[in-house]
């Protein structure tokens, strides 16, 4: 999904990593406000997973697989800027996560509303595995089932390698995260983590990692991010690729690196907890908004028990 127009509504970006004492993004502030607790809420899966750090590498995982759609790869090099501006499409990307976890229930319909509008001309044709000529649409249910389930998968992956416990498991962070599907518009999204290999497995057999797949997998590994940011990264992608399934790594032409990327991504990660915080400004808001409603006497919704301490994230 590409929100990047999205981060537009706001003079401040976010960058992939928070900056100690950088100002949040205005939109962040956002999230404190609204009536009910949003569709997850603390002590949820969705909330445990989003609101750690493992979430940087995930999104370079999910990036990772989404290549292998020839679809969605002729969607990214027919529309997206992503060679020109590769942080506004991240930013755009992170407002749409944060705000579809941790905003209110219209929020994050509202998002996910213009992230659609986004995707209205979001067309073309490609050619399939088979060499068969096919008409695409960002908002086909078969892209958005694939994008979907690429995020789901990338994101649960990263977690169970470097994050904390996640309530009710994986099933339960599957289960919860179909609702983002859903406001998407896409009818009947895995609800269960082998349901989501199922699926992901169906799509994989028609794979086609071809030149446009190189290309994108290049760019990926060497986005030409500044300052820290950029010196850093590199860890990162060592980590997301290290993280894949090797059947996932072979079709994108990708070899696990020689080094201990999996351990040097934890001491990372760890170390930017210790310097950014536990706690994300996206989810410090949501906290905010929840604990307004309580004390009006309100129901803040579905998903606000077992109130629980997150990790910080990317905004």
């Amino acid at each position: 999904m590409d929100g990047r127009a999205h981060a537009r509504g706001s003079n401040a970006r976010p960058a992939p990593v928070r900056r100690p004492g950088a100002e949040p993004p205005a939109w962040t502030r956002a999230l404190a406000e609204g009536d009910d607790a949003g569709w997850f809420g603390p002590g949820s899966a969705v909330w445990a997973v989003h609101g750690a750090l493992p979430t940087l590498v995930a999104g370079i995982r999910a990036l990772l697989l989404q290549t292998l759609h020839p679809g969605a790869m002729a969607g990214v090099h027919d529309h997206s800027r992503y060679r020109d501006d590769p942080l506004g499409r991240l930013d755009g990307t992170i407002r749409w996560v944060a705000t579809t976890t941790f905003g209110d229930r219209r929020a994050a319909a509202a998002a996910c509303t213009f992230v659609t509008r986004l995707h209205d001309r979001v067309t073309g044709t490609y050619v399939d595995a088979r060499g068969v000529d096919r008409p695409y649409a960002a908002n086909d249910v078969e892209l958005l089932r694939w994008v979907h389930d690429a995020f789901t998968e990338a994101f649960i992956g990263a977690h169970e390698i470097w994050g904390g416990p996640i309530p009710g498991g994986a099933d339960a962070y599957v289960r919860e995260w179909a609702q983002a599907g859903r406001l998407m518009g896409l009818p009947e999204p895995p609800t269960s983590r082998g349901q989501l290999r199922q699926e992901l497995d169906a799509f994989l057999a028609d794979a086609k990692p071809d030149d446009r797949v190189a290309e994108a997998v290049r760019f990926i590994r060497r986005p030409g991010l500044p300052g820290l940011t950029g010196r850093l990264y590199p860890i990162l992608f060592g980590g997301a690729v290290a993280s894949l399934e090797p059947r996932h790594r072979e079709l994108l032409g990708l070899r696990r690196p020689r080094w201990p990327a999996i351990t040097m991504t934890r001491v990372l990660l760890w170390s930017a907890t210790r310097v950014l915080g536990r706690m994300s400004p996206s989810e410090r808001n949501a906290r905010a908004r929840i604990a307004r409603l309580d004390a009006a006497g309100r129901q803040p919704g579905e998903g606000s028990r077992n109130p629980s301490p997150g990790r910080s994230a990317a905004a």
